[in-house]
């Protein structure tokens, strides 16, 4: 059987819930000594139970599963934070101000890491009137293309699907935007400063 939660990880969790293993194990319905044998690598809880314990440890069952906690310190946190997270199943995205959880097809996504863009990803950002209209050159075929984008300030986050064979262009209102993303399915997640690139 392959180990998906640490024995450490429950018993950190654990002592940090100020839980002993008799009161842990009475929350879940589960013996004490099922819980020593968790702790101790010499069992693991199955499938049922991931959901009850991590409810009762208070965290995500991710967190449980991957023994990492996640903290978020982005209190005030603002947009210009902002994370992207793409599934690489079925293309989904997730927004995130701050650090997150996610999951999508059973899978644990992490945030894209973006880059400038390249010879390839070439954006163009011209102004009409309060508007960025942008314009990515980049294929668009079905197995290859520019899935969105999106303009971000810091109190606001526009965004624009885009589908292949269709153009990957949009307006954005310029108010405030300090960046703008933009994600291709094959390469990943780029951003610009649109003001270094109006009217170029």
């Amino acid at each position: 059987m392959n180990q998906y939660v640490t024995g450490t990880s429950i018993r950190k969790l654990r002592e940090r819930s100020k839980l002993t293993q008799a009161a842990l194990a009475s929350k879940i319905g589960v013996s004490d000594k099922t819980v020593s044998k968790w702790e101790t690598g010499k069992g693991y809880p199955d499938i049922t139970l991931l959901e009850p314990l991590a409810e009762t440890l208070k965290v995500s069952v991710t967190e449980l599963i991957s023994g990492t906690e996640i903290m978020n310190s982005n209190v005030s946190s603002n947009m210009l934070r902002s994370g992207f997270y793409v599934c690489p199943v079925c293309g989904n995205v997730i927004h995130s101000i701050g650090e997150g959880a996610f999951c999508c097809h059973g899978i644990s996504l992490t945030p894209e890491e973006r880059e400038a863009p390249d010879e390839e990803h070439q954006i163009s950002v011209e102004i009409v009137e309060d508007e960025y209209f942008i314009r990515i050159r980049h294929d668009m075929t079905k197995k290859h293309y520019i899935s969105f984008a999106a303009a971000v300030s810091s109190d606001r986050v526009q965004m624009v699907k885009f589908y292949p064979e269709g153009n990957a262009e949009t307006r954005f209102k310029i108010a405030g935007v300090r960046r703008i993303y933009f994600y291709c399915n094959r390469h990943g997640l780029f951003c610009i400063n649109p003001l270094k690139y109006a009217g170029r």
